[in-house]
């Protein structure tokens, strides 16, 4: 829902009434997660995908019926029922609502969380045997796995939203723009380092946040904030060893991060090896370091750059397979 949480604010504040999918279930290999969310606005625009082509007419049509006549209703897709889809495409389970201020006074609440990067938790009851309870959402603050949650009398979609993952890249130049632009359309949230006010201008760095302050000095004070973690990735895009050993001086001392990466070429990296080895970092600290970063796909230019590094990047990130609930097909409306 992260991906379409503008569009759904200019429909909520709008007065108006759209018809919103969710993808509550899967079974078999299904193109997009569990959580993946599609709104049809009051003109009939499209923003959003819960089957990323699979059943996106089917979807359409069903959230669009949803938003005429105020049916909340849990859907099955699947491609032995008619519909006009590869095999490949799985069994998927879609509740779709009317959405506006009125069904879902409390969206503007939850955006606002979102929009400062804190977890909220919304439940929404899917199916019940009670119709008139059927959609109903509760909101909370504590952290819960996305899943549907069966229960002897309904079936509760629970939707957690937490904070996006973080890239932070230290240097402010060509490379470290065009990666910015990459990882957001990854759904990063990207912060731009460097301590040279000429370079570190906001302009140069649609929807990141710039910071202009040393690079180790910075990652200290997001760290002893509890601002990195796990999942924060970090590539230093400047290979001045004055910006780029202190700071990976205090990277290397943290906990394991979700990525570390650093541009230069082979000779570049080895001089960069012996100094960190200098510092007294090991073997195996040191194989935690992605040098020269990115996949080798023969990138010249920033912009291919910036998608070899996002490919690896992606490459490091762990990878969970979802499990499917046991409540029989019977279930949905």
């Amino acid at each position: 829902m992260r991906d379409i949480v503008d569009d759904l604010l200019q429909v909520w504040h709008s007065g108006r009434t759209g018809g919103l999918a969710t993808l509550v279930r899967t079974f078999g290999a299904t193109p997009l997660p569990v959580g993946s969310a599609m709104l049809i606005d009051p003109d009939g625009g499209v923003h959003g995908s819960v089957s990323d082509g699979c059943y996106e007419a089917a979807v359409y049509d069903a959230a669009l019926e949803a938003a005429h006549s105020g049916r909340r209703e849990l859907l099955r897709f699947d491609p032995s029922t008619g519909y006009d889809v590869s095999a490949d495409c799985g069994t998927i389970d879609v509740f779709v609502e009317p959405f506006s201020r009125n069904t879902f006074p409390e969206f503007a609440a939850v955006a606002d969380e979102m929009s400062r990067y804190k977890p909220v938790t919304v439940f929404t009851v899917v199916w019940h045997d009670s119709p008139e309870l059927i959609g109903q959402h509760l909101v909370t603050d504590r952290r819960h796995n996305t899943e549907l949650v069966s229960l002897p009398e309904s079936d509760v979609f629970v939707c957690t939203h937490t904070a996006p993952p973080r890239l932070i890249i230290f240097g402010a130049n060509s490379f470290a723009a065009a990666l910015s632009i990459q990882a957001q359309f990854l759904g990063y949230r990207v912060t731009i380092c460097d301590p040279r006010e000429t370079f570190a201008v906001a302009a140069s760095y649609p929807g990141a946040e710039v910071v202009v302050d040393w690079p180790h000095r910075y990652l200290n004070a997001q760290a002893g904030a509890g601002a990195i973690d796990s999942n924060t990735a970090i590539v230093t895009a400047s290979q001045d060893p004055k910006f780029e050993i202190p700071l990976l001086t205090v990277a290397l001392r943290l906990p394991p991060l979700g990525y570390l990466g650093a541009l230069g070429s082979p000779s570049a990296h080895n001089h960069r090896l012996e100094a960190l080895q200098a510092g007294g970092f090991d073997a195996e600290t040191l194989a935690r370091l992605h040098a020269p970063a990115g996949i080798d796909i023969g990138a010249r230019t920033p912009m291919e750059r910036a998608i070899s590094v996002a490919a690896e990047l992606l490459a490091a990130r762990p990878h969970v397979a979802g499990r499917a609930s046991m409540r029989p097909a019977a279930a949905a409306s």
